[in-house]
């Protein structure tokens, strides 16, 4: 049969069945780039709808301009000593000062730089051990991710604190950066551990199949075609990571065993417990810098809590069906309220 003549005047509607499926499988990449793109609105809408991603993005965008220009501000020495020793918060002195006359209120600006730089590198080499190394075991089969395996179970039953506390200790270099690379080399293997369940998981999917059967290397397996369906997991372990290695960086600082001759919010907690501010009623020497990491742990609790519900469909259908709790309405004596 004689394949039919169409003039550029044929209407779509008219097109054989043959010729409809070409003109579809041609605008195939405008679709999915189409599609791309509302799952990319549809994300930004959750994100932007969602209270806690809100509240924790406010949180952490205010700790973070005070960490980047806070410093820059400041017109005196955050060590400089003064005869106003242990006055109360004032219009002079905004959080009180120290035993020494030092002002708290820079202090406390000053350290938050050095605690939240030094909790961003902790946690990403942490998460960098993490996804190489969980990605790989998950994927890479042999002697080799065999070996990787015993060293993420080894790590796993290691008691994290007093580990740290040990090798701090006995370092013969104090410092930020020994507490950094103990904190990161000793926090890594949990979250390694849940990407390679979830690497196992996907290795079987058709996408990974197909990538390997047309050829493709194992690292752009790994990389471009495993590790982009793990990116939650990823952002949220990071997170993660991120509010243990500030709140155990300034646990290790508060007990002495880092360089207390720095500013951060550890060793402004160190020098109050030191000298006795509790006993003394200094309350605001050790209240500001605890304040600061609650506040900060609370805003990236937030975040990773809204990144939950963002990427888990099922969590967040559940909670747009949440119910609304009415509030209770006064009923005057006598009158009874009709059943709803």
């Amino acid at each position: 049969m004689s394949r039919p003549v169409l003039s550029q005047e044929t209407p779509d509607n008219q097109l054989p069945p043959t010729e409809k499926d070409g003109l579809a499988a041609e605008s195939t990449p405008l679709s999915s780039t189409k599609s791309a793109s509302s799952r990319l609105s549809d994300f930004l809408k959750n994100f932007t709808s969602n209270r806690k991603a809100l509240a924790g993005l406010i949180i952490i965008g205010i700790f973070l301009l005070i960490a980047i220009f806070g410093p820059i501000f400041l017109r005196q020495d955050p060590n400089a000593f003064s005869s106003d020793a242990l006055q109360s918060p004032s219009s002079a002195h905004w959080l009180g000062t120290t035993n020494l006359g030092q002002d708290v209120f820079t202090q406390v600006i000053d350290g938050t730089r050095a605690s939240i730089l030094w909790g961003l590198a902790t946690a990403l080499i942490a998460t960098f051990l993490s996804v190489v190394i969980g990605i790989a075991t998950g994927y890479l089969e042999g002697v080799g991710a065999d070996v990787l395996v015993m060293v993420i179970n080894v790590f796993l039953v290691l008691p994290g604190l007093p580990l740290i506390v040990l090798v701090v200790a006995y370092s013969p270099v104090r410092g930020p950066l020994t507490v950094a690379l103990v904190l990161a080399f000793t926090n890594w293997a949990y979250q390694a551990r849940v990407l390679r369940a979830q690497t196992l998981s996907l290795k079987a999917r058709d996408f990974v199949v197909a990538a390997r059967a047309s050829g493709e290397s194992t690292w752009k397996i790994l990389f471009w075609e495993i590790l982009p369906n793990e990116i939650a997991i990823v952002v949220s372990g990071f997170i993660g990571t991120l509010i243990y290695v500030i709140g155990a960086a300034a646990g290790v600082e508060f007990l002495g065993l880092s360089d207390v001759t720095t500013i951060d919010w550890g060793t402004i907690l160190f020098w109050a417990q030191n000298n006795s501010a509790l006993l003394q009623g200094a309350w605001w020497w050790f209240a500001a810098p605890g304040i600061c990491l609650a506040g900060l742990g609370a805003g990236l609790v937030l975040l990773n809590f809204s990144i939950d519900e963002i990427a888990d469909p099922r969590l967040r259908s559940e909670i747009h069906r949440k119910p609304r709790i009415k509030r209770w309405s006064l009923i005057p004596v006598g009158k009874v309220q009709p059943a709803p």
